[in-house]
């Protein structure tokens, strides 16, 4: 089995992908610098920011989960593993990843509760399907590996792990604010969106990846290292939700914090 080194992109499809995809980080980028000016921090910044840069990472995961993006038109930035890597890749990152985990670490400094992020995380899980079914179905990459429970041509696991990595990602960057005392701290942001995303598409999604690349492949064994790695992305979510209060009864709600959201 080899990468469609060949098929054709919908050039329509790739200008819409990195028209919108760009639109919506300029504004989540112009949201975050609003926020950090009212709360004096670079922390919401500094959050999509780490989405951004993290994305030059992506030909990695490319080559574990067997992704190729079409090439004949491509708008590339930069090539690595021999994977031309598009322009929307980066605002992509944001778009799925750190533009929810600003909004997520907001949440939980009100006092998310465990049920709040269990929601987060099915949020994330409809967000990232919602857009790779878009972008596969649309003719702009596909993952060619030898995937199980596929839905539209997307592998379920993907979004599952995706899903585990904005929630680690999020409570991660939440806690790293709070016992910060400066800026200098927070730029820690920057490898800790690395360290989340490969610790659940590599280390949750390690079942997977194997079973993906031994040979011949075995559809039985791809299906249950699919169901493996889904189930720990289940756990991270669960050790990273074990982290907040139990209930809504003990988040700290005022007055002001409802403002301060309506406002956000």
């Amino acid at each position: 089995m080899h990468a469609p080194y060949d098929h054709p992109l919908n050039l329509t499809m790739q200008a819409t992908l990195t028209y919108a995809s760009w639109g919506i980080t300029l504004i989540l980028l112009a949201i975050a610098i609003k926020r950090d000016l009212r709360e004096r921090t670079a922390f919401n910044s500094l959050v999509i920011l780490a989405g951004l840069v993290g994305a030059f990472a992506e030909p990695l995961y490319d080559v574990g989960h067997m992704l190729w993006f079409y090439t004949p038109g491509q708008w590339t930035t930069f090539t690595a593993f021999a994977i031309p890597q598009p322009v929307w890749t980066h605002s992509g990152y944001v778009v799925l990843y750190s533009g929810p985990a600003m909004y997520i670490c907001a949440q939980i400094r009100q006092g998310l509760s465990r049920n709040g992020l269990y929601k987060w995380a099915g949020a994330t899980l409809l967000m990232s399907m919602a857009f790779e079914i878009i972008g596969i179905n649309g003719g702009t990459y596909t993952y060619w590996g030898p995937h199980a429970f596929r839905i539209l041509d997307y592998p379920l696991a993907i979004g599952v792990l995706e899903a585990a990595q904005v929630i680690c990602f999020s409570v991660a960057a939440a806690e790293l604010r709070r016992k910060s005392q400066s800026t200098l701290p927070l730029l820690g942001l920057f490898p800790l969106f690395l360290c989340t995303f490969y610790m659940s598409n590599f280390g949750a999604g390690a079942p997977l990846i194997i079973a993906l690349h031994i040979e011949p492949p075995s559809t039985t064994l791809i299906a249950a290292a699919s169901l493996l790695s889904i189930g720990f992305a289940g756990l991270l979510v669960r050790a990273a939700a074990s982290l907040l209060p139990a209930s809504d009864e003990q988040r700290p709600a005022t007055i002001e914090s409802t403002l301060r959201t309506a406002h956000s």
